[in-house]
Formats: C-alpha cells, sequence, structure tokens
C-alpha cells in the first residue's frame, strides 16, 4: 500500500507526533508499506527516510500559540498533493482543518483518522472545569461533537489510542471509532540502563539525600502539561517525606515554571533531553514518573516510563491514567495539587523499592509502537482490500 499520512502537528523539534511520525516511517517499509508524511514547513522540501519512506513538506506560516509548529495554509494544497501522489490510504493526523481537507478530498481512497490530539480534554475541560461538570461542558462544546460526528461519517475509521479516548468518542455518539494503543520505540528504554550514581547525583542537585524518593517529570511547558500543579503537590508531599522533583522540557510557560518553582532547592529544572540512551538513562534512574496532564490521547513518555521499569503518578483522567494503573502506580483527581500530593506519599508508603521491583519486572512487556503499527497495517489492508473489490 502507499499510506499518505496529512500530518498537520509534524515538526522536526516535535514531541510524542515526532516520535510516532519518525517509528511509522521505518515500520511500514518494513512490512512492504510505501510511506508518505504531508507536513507544513517552511518551505518546500522533501527528507527521504528510505527507499518508501519520505517527508514532504508544504510551505506554511507559523502556528501563533506554539512557534514550533506550523498549520496547512488552505485546502486546495492539500488536495493538490493528494491528486499527485494517487495513495491507496489516506490518514488525517489531527481533528481540526486537516481532517476537513482530507474528508473534502474528492479521490476514492479509504481514509483514517488518527486520534493524537484531545482538545476537549486539552482546553474545554481545563477552562471550565473547575465551575463545571463534564456534561455540562460537553453540551456547550455540542458544535464539536457534531464536527466530530460528521468526521465519524465521512471516514472509514476513527483511531484512538487509548481505550478511555475511545470511551468517549463513542459516548459523543462517533460509530466508526476502533482502539488501536501506541507503544514504545523498541530496544530504546528498559531498566538495564539504571544508575545509582545518577539517582544519588540527581538528589544531591536537589539538596537531599540517598534515601529521599525521586520524582520525574518530562514534557513541554504548556497550560495542559500542569507543571505548576505538579510541582506544588510534590512540595506539599515533602512536608511528610523527603521528596526531590526533576523537571525535563521546554516550551512558552517555561518562565511561568521557573517563578512557580521559584527557590525551592528540592526541584531541578533541566533542558530538553534530545540524546534518547542519555534519556533513557534519566528515566531509569528515578523512583516513579509524575504526569499533570489529563488530555493526553495515549501518554507516550509513560508508556517510557513503564518500559525503563517506573511505576507512574497520573490523572484519573486521560491515557495517562491507563498506563498508571497498568504500571502498578498511583491515580489521583485530575487538576488536584492535593489529591496527587496524597497519590505521592501513598506511593511512598507502599515501598518505593519495591513497587520499583515490581515495575522493572513488568518492563519487558511493555507494548511497543511496532505491534501498534503491525495491527493498524494489517486493518488498513482488509479496508483498502474490500474498497477494491467494492469498485
Amino acid at each position: 500500500m502507499r499510506i499518505v499520512d496529512v500530518c498537520a502537528f509534524y515538526a522536526p523539534r516535535g514531541g510524542g507526533v515526532k516520535t510516532y511520525i519518525d517509528r511509522k516511517l521505518a515500520a511500514g517499509p518494513a512490512r512492504g508499506h510505501e510511506i508518505i508524511v504531508l507536513a507544513p514547513g517552511k518551505e518546500r522540501h522533501t527528507e527521504i527516510r528510505g527507499p518508501q519512506a519520505r517527508i514532504e513538506y508544504i510551505p506554511a506560516p507559523r502556528f501563533p500559540f506554539d512557534r514550533a509548529y506550523r498549520y496547512f495554509p488552505d485546502q486546495e494544497s492539500i488536495h493538490a498533493e493528494l491528486d499527485r501522489l494517487r495513495p491507496d490510504m489516506v490518514e488525517a493526523s489531527s481533528p481540526w482543518r486537516a481532517a476537513e481537507a482530507v474528508a473534502n478530498w474528492p479521490g476514492a481512497a479509504p481514509r483514517a483518522l488518527m486520534m493524537h490530539a484531545d482538545p476537549l480534554a486539552a482546553y474545554a475541560y481545563r477552562w471550565f472545569g473547575p465551575v463545571a461538570s463534564r456534561e455540562t461542558i460537553d453540551r456547550g462544546f455540542d458544535w464539536f461533537w457534531r464536527h466530530l460526528r460528521r468526521l465519524d461519517e465521512r471516514y472509514d475509521l476513527v483511531v484512538s489510542p487509548s481505550r478511555s479516548l475511545a470511551d468517549r468518542l463513542e459516548e459523543g455518539g462517533l460509530r466508526n471509532v476502533v482502539t488501536h494503543p501506541l507503544g514504545i520505540v523498541p530496544g530504546e528504554f528498559t531498566p538495564e540502563r539504571r544508575d545509582p550514581a545518577l539517582r544519588q547525583q540527581l538528589l544531591a542537585r536537589c539538596g537531599l539525600g540517598p534515601e529521599a524518593t525521586l520524582l520525574l517529570g518530562i514534557g513541554r511547558h504548556a497550560p495542559e502539561k500542569r507543571w505548576p500543579m505538579v510541582v506544588d503537590a510534590c512540595v506539599a508531599a515533602a512536608c511528610e517525606q523527603p521528596v526531590g522533583l526533576v523537571l525535563v522540557g521546554d516550551g512558552r510557560e517555561r518562565a511561568k515554571v521557573v517563578r512557580h518553582v521559584g527557590p525551592n532547592p528540592h526541584v531541578l529544572m533541566l533542558a530538553p533531553i534530545t540524546d534518547r540512551p542519555a534519556l533513557a538513562r534519566l528515566m531509569a534512574s528515578a523512583d516513579a514518573l509524575i504526569h499533570g496532564c489529563e488530555a493526553e490521547t495515549f501518554c507516550l513518555v509513560a508508556s517510557e516510563a513503564r518500559a525503563a521499569g517506573l511505576p507512574l503518578i497520573a490523572p484519573d483522567r486521560g491515557g495517562a491514567s491507563d498506563q498508571a494503573r497498568e504500571s502498578g502506580g498511583e491515580v489521583y483527581r485530575s487538576a488536584d495539587a492535593g489529591s496527587a500530593a496524597q497519590a505521592i506519599l501513598r506511593l511512598i508508603d507502599r515501598g518505593v523499592e519495591r513497587l520499583g521491583a515490581e515495575a522493572q519486572a513488568r518492563a519487558a512487556s511493555t507494548r511497543t509502537l511496532d505491534q501498534h503499527f503491525t495491527e493498524l497495517f494489517e486493518r488498513y489492508e482488509a479496508i483498502v482490500n474490500r474498497a477494491v473489490r467494492a469498485a
């Protein structure tokens, strides 16, 4: 098959979507498929990733809310590319304008909507959650649910990366939802990379001894990640138990996070780590991963932490919650620093070393992206073959 992914949120310095796309560009050709990613870029150019894998960039303006990304300028440019490429299967990787453009394309190829984003959880639930129930917010944003239902009618399938998101989509009236959980790049994250000396060094930089609990937070500094809330939870827990927090990341809210941390010696902020072995070593050397975002569709960093042998502390909604429960960790009420602090203390009371040993024993069973792509491409093949027979 020739699979064309119209990926609105691919960026060379991106996060989880970039990791997903990069692996797809390797996994597709390994299974005999050609993978072409259409992405918005600074200028038109093609990035060859192999004999049957490439990224084709379309000139596009910067995304106003995050300068690391760009957005497709119009439907016509996408349609022209799809006409030229003549795909067997088309994917759209966000539920916004690109999804509408793919739905409106007059070509005959089947199409799939990949739910790499959950806008209601990232924005509406976060903005209005303190004053309204989720049901009330859903009613207020019924225009978005109508938009999703219209897309659902025009796509052959809507792919959810987690069961929790699939349940909400089905509750919202979508009928073509299938769940294909994502996974990690195999071989990168493992408990074998654990370095006790690095753990002790990081705790010392947090002003703590080796008996303290070392928590790790990784992700963009963006409002939906709720790092100030995570910091508050760790500070509150540290009133009862010695806790150090290492935050890895950057983004438009970094200055806000820095101000929130203030002079606290027990919180260490590090720049993003692009060296994957170094990141894997850091992750394996912590005691647990703590996450603040309830809007994750899957939460790749949580899955990487599980592969590294860490239990997770995560909010009780979104893809991270599924991972935390499977990791043997703890969940807390979303957006609630007090509840998160109690989850930290519960994990410590249960025994950090014991939970770590159990998580390390389960690490090898962490789902991989290769498993995801094997299942997804098999589904695509069945859909394409069915379409060919019908034609």
